[in-house]
């Protein structure tokens, strides 16, 4: 049988003849300890778990010795603070070994939930049938033979013989075409030639628009001069 127990808010998992430290108790040595808090009990295949704590489960021990764990140095360092703080710290304990566990049958039992009971589906009522009510057999009444009427066949009359058309030749549907390209074809001016001119006939109108553009000016005559005679001059 085993146990897990909680004590100085950590769980330990126990078993008869175990031997455990644990958070410092006030109790002194080879004094006799009961832890309540048991959270699970088991015993093979049979487990029991609390809700949170089994109330009818107790575990018993004896205290061996109390005492101090190993030192711990705390050392505290801030750079270019020139401040540093070393400690050093040892946790106290408590060593208990584990008596007995016992599951009370008696004192307050743990209520037991309901169990759910899953939902029974039940099957959907089937609609009622409407009944049948079955027509009254109706009598067939005679029915009467139709009679034929006797249509005389109508005389075919004799076909009109269709005459072969006429088949145009190539040369008669080029001219048909010809033809209609020039009735609807607007008629084309006749162009005169124009008239030639010669060498000699060019260089007179040439000569003509020349005289016409530029008037001639009429020359004044040259006046003459005398000679001066010389004995005029010595005189």
């Amino acid at each position: 049988m085993y146990a897990v127990i909680e004590s100085g808010g950590k769980q330990y998992r126990v078993s008869e003849g175990d031997k455990i430290s644990v958070e410092k108790l006030k109790a002194e040595i080879n004094s006799k300890v009961e832890f309540e808090k048991v959270l699970l009990v088991g015993d093979g295949g049979d487990v029991k778990i609390g809700t949170p704590y089994l109330d009818a489960a107790k575990v018993t021990g004896t205290v061996l010795e109390s005492g101090k764990g190993e030192k711990v140095i705390i050392f505290k360092y801030k750079p270019k603070k020139h401040t540093k703080k070393k400690q050093g710290h040892r946790q106290p304990y408590t060593m208990v070994e584990i008596d007995a566990i016992a599951l009370e049958t008696q004192g307050r039992a743990v209520e037991a939930q309901p169990e759910k009971k899953a939902p029974v589906k039940r099957a959907p009522a089937k609609k009622a049938e409407p009944e049948v009510v079955a027509e009254p057999e109706v009598m067939a009444e005679p029915v009467a033979e139709p009679v034929v009427e006797t249509v005389a066949e109508p005389v075919a009359e004799p076909a009109v013989e269709k005459k072969p058309v006429a088949r145009r030749t190539t040369a008669k549907k080029a001219e048909t075409e010809v033809a209609e390209v020039k009735a609807t074809a607007e008629p084309v001016k006749e162009k005169k030639p124009a008239a030639k001119r010669t060498t000699a006939k060019k260089a007179e109108t040439e000569v003509a628009v020349a005289v016409e553009d530029k008037p001639v000016k009429e020359k004044k005559p040259a006046v003459k001069k005398t000679p001066v005679k010389k004995d005029t001059e010595k005189e």
